[in-house]
Parts: structure tokens; sequence; C-alpha cells
């Protein structure tokens, strides 16, 4: 359960209100991991640097990463706030998926996917994974992107470190169910 805690707290930290940690978050998303162990110690949290490094290493959806030397983490993606965490325009597959609930879906239809409050919108490779995030909102309704043609016609993919596509916006000629 404290796992899940400390999860939960650094994605409200790392992407929408990193001062509400006490935080302070660098253009490309990175902050301290001491300052963010200070955070969870005064969130009454386990704050070892061991508690941290598991939940990054088994986060199931490895929404953090740290750097290389160990010293800064940042969130992959799902950010409000703004930041550039430098994710290479990428091909993507001819079709990506995109999870939701049936009371979404008429808005969808309508105006396409946007990222509402946060930067990009997310697309899974694959329904598996699709179905997994839809799930987390009810019945899943699946939904296959014509992400193929949308690049063809000039719209720029990202490809995040943990497989998460990215985009702007899909208009509703791109979408279709795949359920």
């Amino acid at each position: 359960m404290d796992d899940k805690a400390i999860s939960k707290s650094l994605s409200y930290w790392l992407r929408h209100r990193p001062d509400a940690g006490g935080l302070s978050i660098d253009p490309a998303g990175w902050t301290e991991v001491e300052a963010v162990l200070t955070a969870l110690e005064r969130a009454d949290l386990p704050h070892g640097p061991g508690d941290l490094q598991r939940v990054v290493a088994e986060s199931d959806k490895n929404r953090f990463e740290l750097s290389p030397d160990g010293q800064l983490i940042r969130a992959r993606q799902g950010h409000s706030i703004p930041i550039d965490l430098g994710w290479p325009v990428t091909s993507p597959p001819d079709y990506l998926f995109h999870g939701t609930v049936e009371k979404f879906l008429p808005a969808i239809l309508a105006e396409g996917l946007r990222p509402m409050a946060r930067h990009h919108v997310h697309l899974s490779a694959d329904h598996a994974t699709a179905t997994a995030v839809g799930a987390r909102r009810g019945k899943p309704v699946i939904l296959q992107v014509g992400a193929g043609m949308m690049a063809a016609g000039g719209t720029e993919f990202r490809l995040s470190a943990n497989g998460v596509w990215l985009v702007d916006h899909v208009p509703p000629a791109f979408i279709d169910r795949a359920d």
C-alpha cells in the first residue's frame, strides 16, 4: 500500500503540482532525488532511497525515471505543467490504440482525442494496454487510431521511454471503435 501512496504522491508532484511537495522542477521535468525524499518524509511516507528506487523500478506503467547518476527523477509523461521532455519525433505504426469509457465517446467522436489538462494525448501500441488504461474508469471502450495516415499527413508523434505514444490531437476522422 505504501508503494501506491508513494507513486500517487510522485505523480501529483512531478506531473502537476511540484509546489505541493516543495519541489523545483527544471524545464525538462527533472528534480533532485534528495528533495523528493524530503517531501516523502514530510508526507509521512516511506522515504529511504531504496523505497524510491523500488517504486521507480516496479511501477506497472514505468511512470518515472531516474537520471543515469541517480541524482534526479522525473515523470515520463502526463504533465499538466509546462515541460519539454525531449521525446523524439518518431514514425508510428499504422494503428495505435486509446482506452476510454462509454461516457466520453460522444465528445471524442465529435471533437477527437484531446489532451485535456495534459500536454499530449496518450496512445498505446497494443489493444491490451489500451484495455487496461480504459478499465481504470469502468468498462473499457477501445479506440483504434489511424496513426500512420495521420503521420503521412504531417502529424508528429513522439514515443516516451516507457512506450507511450504522444500526439497533440487526434481528429475524429482517424478514430474507429476497436472493441
